[in-house]
């Protein structure tokens, strides 16, 4: 799995679609990064990549103090999967290679 790079993701929230810019980086099984949306950058948290998933935690703090856990895959120039958005259920994300 090819998950290096800039992706454009839109995360589905009960407040709407909510975009952002994220950059990952893969060493090894470890993944760093950071996702630059509405409410500034986060640095990507707890990032690792097992056989072709990937899982990482993005603290946001606007509009309200959350972590998001994401769980995903990249094929190509698409990303998609799942994420927790703390104590309001799960959803899911998307995106294309910036």
């Amino acid at each position: 799995m090819a998950i290096d790079g800039k992706w454009n993701i839109t995360i589905k929230t009960p407040m709407g679609d909510q975009n952002a810019t994220l950059t990952l980086k893969q060493e090894g099984d470890a993944l760093t990064g950071e996702m630059v949306g509405a409410a500034g950058a986060t640095p990507i948290e707890n990032g690792k990549v097992e056989g072709d998933t990937a899982t990482w935690d993005a603290k946001v703090t606007s509009p309200m103090p959350i972590t998001l856990s994401f769980k995903g895959k990249a094929e190509g120039d698409t990303i998609s999967g799942d994420v927790q958005l703390g104590s309001f259920g799960n959803s899911t994300f998307s995106g294309t290679a910036a």
